[in-house]
């Protein structure tokens, strides 16, 4: 269990942090009256999405001696036309092709597909996964 405190700061701006002290900012985006200063609500569920599917590989690639440094990923947060929600969230994974042999590939984006935050979606938020290899 982890308790992280939020504090409305005021102009659309909250405060959250961290029980190890660290603190992140967040603002509403400007077309809902914000300044879009710095992360929204939604952006960190897609930033939740996107760091949790690389830390969840990664743990995966330690445990079979596989150093996974200089991997990436997008994602791309689209909102709902009809709902006032998170409509897609399409990731796009970028490993570096020499440090994945190819026969390791399809169990490394099946444990990518099963991080937690991807499992906990809504199953009305579209979130592909695309891998490649560079």
């Amino acid at each position: 269990m982890i308790e992280i405190a939020a504090r409305y700061e005021g102009k659309t701006k909250c405060q959250l942090t961290h029980p190890e002290g660290m603190v992140l900012q967040t603002d509403t985006p400007k077309e809902l009256g914000g300044d879009a200063a710095a992360f929204s609500p939604t952006d960190l569920v897609a930033s939740g999405l996107v760091t949790c599917i690389l830390t969840t590989i990664a743990l995966w690639g330690e445990r079979r001696q596989l150093d996974l440094v200089g991997m990436s990923a997008t994602v791309v947060k689209e909102m709902s036309t009809t709902a006032n929600r998170i409509g897609r969230l399409a990731v796009t994974v970028t490993v570096p092709a020499a440090l994945v042999p190819e026969g390791l590939r399809p169990r490394l984006e099946a444990i990518g597909h099963r991080c937690p935050v991807h499992a906990s979606l809504h199953p009305e938020i579209e979130a592909p996964i695309i891998y490649q290899y560079v």
